[in-house]
């Protein structure tokens, strides 16, 4: 029980939805065989006791429900991946099934007799004439996957019912029993189409609420960077343009050896200063994270996703590079909890011991292997930015489906070397050279 447990929980809630639609459909020919084929395995048995009704055309019918019931379960798999766009229209499976439903619910009333119907054997009439009518109207429910247009599917319904009792009159039943099948089928065909249709919709709906989340998040996405690339554009484009005039000025001015050009070039590296300083402050702003807000956000989010998220513990009074560190560390888990497994809950905890923040996020429905040693850029780029704070993270699973995500980092004022944004480990020797060969007073550049 543990193993297939494991393969529902790695699921998503969408691919959920699906494997519970798709299985509710195959079911429908295990209750179609139930229904309409019991009663022919009870003459069956009954007549091999008597030893006096021949079984076989009983086994024949019984054999065509079985057929029957598995074309109804292979036309309503591909019809749920035409639905879900991953193939094309199955027409010729359509017709294959409305044919054989009307061959094997004639036969039902065929192998009995003609005279069966309306005659004084009650057992075989009865067992017969219910065959007939599930065959149709199961028949007649499958049918409907095959059609997009609610109202064409609808109006399956009373032409089968129609034709079950055309049917029935052509192979000798009375106008009464025609009759009865016609209403027969029409209920029992329409609470069919209905589960049918109900369980398309619902699954159509899920499919939509999971693209509009990710849409919601590619626009979140796109929508910073806007930001973002505003802010660069508004910093670095007067700068620029009066950078680029005035080189232009003191090439000309350099060209006639005025002594001007000189000035020129002065202010054009003032101006380059100045840019390089607002475009650190840019940055910088873009990638510090205030605790609180990260905390307040990922509960926003996740709560918003469905998710049960607790938030506990101070997130005030503590150093600002801490927060920040701590905030990344909170987004990018926010992040990891959406995109990967299932969750139902999600528990985040800030403690303060011994000098030391703990944050703590724990999370149910994740997948088998998920967030191990090494795996997920962001969990790596994470640990090098706690590690250069002197901080540590850990990330895996911690058993029954949940994952917990700790970090652990100084809450002391010296906890880092400066408050500006350290450079990135890939960058650090070329930055050191930059660094030995740029002249004194000339600024610190951007590192990211």
């Amino acid at each position: 029980m543990r193993g297939p447990g494991r393969w529902w929980r790695r699921k998503s809630t969408l691919a959920k939805v699906e494997a519970y639609t798709r299985w509710s459909f195959h079911f429908m020919m295990v209750v179609e065989f139930s229904v309409a084929g019991g009663p022919l395995l009870a003459d069956l048995a009954r007549g091999e006791r008597s030893g006096s009704d021949e079984p076989g055309p009983t086994v024949l019918l019984i054999l065509l429900v079985a057929g029957h019931c598995a074309l109804c379960g292979v036309f309503a798999s591909r019809s749920l991946d035409w639905h879900r766009g991953q193939r094309t229209r199955p027409t010729r499976s359509l017709w294959i099934l409305g044919t054989s439903t009307v061959a094997v619910a004639a036969a039902a009333l065929v192998v009995t007799g003609p005279g069966s119907l309306g005659g004084t054997d009650r057992n075989v009439d009865e067992g017969a004439f219910g065959t007939f009518t599930l065959v149709m109207a199961f028949g007649a429910g499958t049918f409907t996957l095959g059609m997009r247009n609610r109202r064409w599917a609808l109006a399956v319904v009373p032409g089968f019912a129609a034709g079950s009792g055309l049917v029935a009159l052509v192979c000798g039943a009375l106008g009464a029993v025609a009759l009865t099948a016609v209403v027969m089928v029409l209920l029992a065909a329409g609470f069919f189409t209905l589960t049918y249709v109900l369980s398309l919709w619902l699954l159509n709906v899920v499919h939509e609420l999971d693209e509009a989340r990710e849409t919601r998040t590619r626009l979140a996405v796109a929508e910073e960077r806007l930001r973002f690339g505003r802010d660069l554009h508004d910093v670095m484009g007067r700068n620029l343009a009066v950078i680029a005039l005035k080189s232009e000025l003191a090439v000309q001015l350099a060209q006639r050896e005025r002594p001007e050009a000189v000035a020129q070039m002065v202010e054009v590296q003032r101006l380059a200063h100045e840019t390089q300083r607002e475009v650190r402050e840019v940055v910088r702003g873009y990638r510090e994270a205030d605790l609180s807000g990260e905390l307040a956000g990922a509960k926003g989010v996740l709560t918003a996703a469905g998710i049960d998220c607790t938030v506990t513990g101070p997130a005030v009074a503590l150093p600002a590079q801490t927060q920040s560190a701590l905030g990344w560390v909170v987004r990018e888990a926010a992040t990891n909890v959406l995109r990967h497994g299932d969750p139902r809950w999600c528990a985040v905890e800030v403690r303060v011991r011994e000098g030391h923040v703990v944050l703590t996020v724990e999370n149910d429905g994740a997948p088998d292997g998920a967030g191990g040693p090494g795996r997920g850029s962001g969990l790596i780029g994470l640990r090098e930015r706690l590690a250069e704070i002197g901080g540590t993270l850990r990330a895996g699973p911690a058993g029954d489906g949940r994952f917990l995500l700790t970090a652990e980092v100084p809450s002391g004022p010296g906890a880092a070397a400066s408050g500006d944004d350290p450079p990135d480990p890939s960058a650090r020797g070329t930055a050191s050279a930059a660094a030995a060969s740029r002249p004194a007073g000339s600024g610190n550049g951007v590192t990211r």
